[in-house]
C-alpha cells in the first residue's frame, strides 16, 4: 500500500514538474516575442474637434472663437446677419482649426 502511494505521487510530481516546466518554456517564449515585436505607439482618442490638441491650443481656440462671437455681436447691427456670421463661423471652425494645427504624422 505505501509502495503504491509513493508510485502515484512520484507519478503526481513528474506531471506536475512537466507542466511546470512546460509553462516555464512558454512564459520565456512570449517574453522573447514581445522583445522581437515591435511595440505600436499608443493611440488616442481622434475624431472629436479637439482631442490632439494640447492645452495651450486648445485655450487659444477658445479664445479667438470668444473674440470673434463677441465681435460680430457687437460691430453687426442686423439680428440675422450676426446668426448668420455666428453660424458661419460654428460651421468653419473645425476646417479652420485643421488648417491652422494641422500634424503630419
Amino acid at each position: 500500500m505505501a509502495k503504491e502511494r509513493a508510485r502515484r505521487r512520484a507519478e503526481r510530481e513528474a506531471l506536475a514538474a512537466k507542466e511546470r516546466a512546460a509553462a516555464e518554456r512558454r512564459r520565456r517564449r512570449r517574453a522573447a516575442l514581445r522583445r522581437l515585436k515591435p511595440s505600436l505607439p499608443r493611440r488616442r482618442r481622434t475624431g472629436r474637434l479637439l482631442a490632439r490638441r494640447s492645452r495651450f491650443e486648445r485655450a487659444g481656440i477658445v479664445a479667438v472663437t470668444v473674440v470673434l462671437l463677441v465681435a460680430v455681436w457687437l460691430f453687426v447691427d442686423p439680428i440675422a446677419l450676426r446668426l448668420a456670421l455666428i453660424a458661419l463661423l460654428v460651421l468653419v471652425l473645425p476646417a479652420v482649426v485643421v488648417i491652422a494645427f494641422g500634424r503630419r504624422t
